[in-house]
């Protein structure tokens, strides 16, 4: 019994943390993406990395439906592809100049957040069996 509620609750949190990364670097996308550079083919190569390859952490339970799990990712990265174009649009108006860099900042604490949360997972002692 103790086993089944330890899988419905690593379920419910299937790649949480990578979500957080993936929605920072969506909205620092979403910045730049009506002025494209070279830093920005870099940054969309890796969006798609991050869209598709957390599906394939090492995970103790069930994994959830590939096509599910994406489609929720996907509008994830859309919403904060415009959610970046209209923070973009609001600096300097509303927002001081100095506040471009927030998406970034932000997305540098979650990534160093979840490589500890999936370092954690992958190295923590289990019982033999």
């Amino acid at each position: 019994m103790e086993n089944t509620i330890q899988n419905h609750v690593a379920d419910r949190r299937f790649a949480i943390d990578t979500t957080f990364v993936l929605f920072f670097l969506a909205v620092d996308c979403g910045q730049s993406i009506l002025s494209p550079s070279i830093a920005d083919v870099a940054s969309i190569g890796t969006l798609g990395a991050l869209l598709v390859l957390p599906y394939y952490l090492p995970l103790e339970s069930d994994k959830p439906d590939f096509n599910r799990w994406l489609l929720g990712r996907i509008l994830i990265t859309v919403f904060a592809i415009a959610l970046g174009m209209i923070f973009r649009q609001t600096l300097g108006v509303i927002l001081p100049e100095a506040f471009r860099f927030l998406p970034m900042t932000l997305l540098v604490i979650t990534a160093m957040l979840s490589c500890y949360l999936q370092l954690c997972a992958m190295i923590k002692f289990r019982l033999a069996r």
